[in-house]
């Protein structure tokens, strides 16, 4: 049978679409993204980049494109809208929040995949798909076939690829739903000042120069089909606090509601789903976009991995086996975050209670390595505390780590000298650097960046080399 014209066609090219086209291109797999809108977003709405995706960013060396786009803040007031200072002892090189418009970071990330060799077509839809042993031929609306070995839909919560694929959904529909947007206002800052609560889904921000985030509850907008417009916010913020504060001239407006669902499954034989067609939730805490952007750094080197023939059969099922569990612990925070947005007397004491113990640093410094997913450590089995976590942006010879780790490979970081990953020059990059700061004597760092091994032992690396790399190469 002759090969197919493309190894993964991947539907959807926002975030996570354009990420995991990247991915697989730095390993030469022949990629083709659907996208369904044909220009980009009207509307020019702000997302925040947490310190993991930063971190990730790094390590493809595109953090420093993205900084020029965005704007640095504080590590801090992210759970649940409690204001407290930035903890100590955050574990990042980059501990901050970066807010970017969203169109220009979807811009930059699809250049970025298109640079390294994917192939973009918008205006292109998933109508249909039958996979078979060998591959996955994938309907489009207008009726041409495109054959592929992989199909991995990422594209967005209501996601055709997911529907088609039968997996199901399960989770609570929306109960409580809220207007979002940023717009001017007509009244000075000074008599905006402490205006709203989180606790009670309204406030405005301040986001740039005579630009206010505005957030208000749209009880009083029945009809959910169509979007928002301004008098829709003037109306509610009338309700809630007695004034419209004279909003005028806005830049986006939303509607979003608080449902939460996890996909039953991330995989089933060629297909795959990842971002929101995996998982949605609230966008409290700003999570979701940073979820699945993590979910593309975890599935990209590993589905590479299966099409280019090295990774071992269960290396593609810890996709699922590992960002599954995240994603549940993402809906549960959320879960956790709304229910302290209510006004009742019960989520007010809760929330009060909360407020005082993250008075005390770790409380504080726990919660926002939540959100930011610093805090993940992957199951690996026994080991070291750092196995399965990820590794900070440390000093190395002649640089930093993350600068090592822009081609997307595994790499061996060895203080001993004494090592090596032979036989897997197209995966795993090797440095012997005893002026390494690092604690223990070598770990080996999957292309994601979480440690796959910790030790000195030569043979005790060949078995883990073997199991995240395959085997060497004759």
């Amino acid at each position: 049978m002759d090969s197919p014209p493309f190894d993964v066609v991947i539907a959807g090219c926002g975030p996570t679409g354009a990420v995991l086209a990247a991915e697989l291109r730095l390993h030469d797999v022949r990629v083709l993204v659907l996208e369904r809108e044909t220009a980009p977003a009207a509307f020019v709405r702000i997302v925040a980049l947490h310190m993991r995706s930063l971190e990730l960013m790094a390590m493809r060396g595109l953090l420093d494109r993205l900084l020029e786009h965005g704007r640095r803040r504080p590590a801090a007031g992210f759970f649940a809208g409690i204001v407290k200072p930035v903890p100590e002892g955050l574990d990042s090189a980059h501990p901050y929040l970066l807010g970017i418009p969203q169109p220009v970071l979807v811009r930059l990330l699809e250049e970025h995949a298109i640079q390294l060799g994917a192939q973009v077509r918008h205006g292109a839809t998933v109508a249909g798909f039958e996979q078979d042993a060998d591959g996955v031929t994938v309907e489009l609306a207008g009726g041409e076939h495109v054959r592929a070995r992989y199909l991995v839909g990422c594209d967005g919560a209501r996601s055709s690829v997911r529907k088609l694929l039968g997996v199901g959904f399960p989770g609570e529909p929306s109960r409580a739903d809220t207007l979002m947007g940023e717009m001017e206002v007509g009244v000075p800052p000074s008599e905006l000042a402490g205006v709203g609560a989180p606790h009670r889904r309204f406030w405005l921000r301040p986001v740039g120069e005579e630009v206010y985030s505005v957030v208000v509850p749209a009880a009083g907008v029945a009809d959910r089909t169509q979007p928002p417009t301004l008098d829709d916010f003037k109306q509610q913020l009338r309700a809630v606090a007695g004034t419209d504060f004279g909003v005028h001239s806005p830049r986006w407006l939303s509607r979003f509601g608080d449902a939460t669902r996890l996909a039953e499954r991330y995989r089933v034989g060629r297909v795959l789903l990842a971002g929101d067609a995996a998982h949605i939730h609230p966008p409290t805490g700003g999570q979701g976009l940073n979820l699945g952007v993590q979910d593309a750094f975890n599935l990209g080197w590993k589905l590479a991995g299966r099409i280019r023939g090295w990774a071992p059969e269960p290396l593609l099922d810890t996709y699922e086996a590992e960002r599954r569990p995240v994603a549940a612990e993402v809906l549960d925070n959320t879960r956790a975050q709304m229910e302290l947005s209510s006004a009742e007397p019960g989520p007010q004491a809760v929330r009060r209670l909360l407020a005082e113990l993250m008075d005390f640093n770790e409380v504080n410094r726990h919660l926002i390595e939540k959100i930011a997913a610093t805090g993940i450590r992957y199951d690996f089995g026994d080991g070291p505390d750092l196995l399965g976590r990820r590794l900070r942006d440390i000093d190395v010879r002649g640089g930093r780590l993350y600068d090592r780790l822009h081609r997307g490979r595994g790499l061996l970081l060895d203080r001993t000298g004494r090592l090596t990953a032979a036989g897997r020059p197209d995966r795993v990059d090797h440095l012997a650097d005893p002026t390494a700061a690092l604690d223990v004597p070598a770990v080996l760092l999957r292309p994601d960046g979480h440690v796959a091994w910790v030790g000195d032992d030569q043979r005790d690396l060949d078995d883990h080399l073997t199991r995240w790399f395959g085997s060497p190469s004759r």
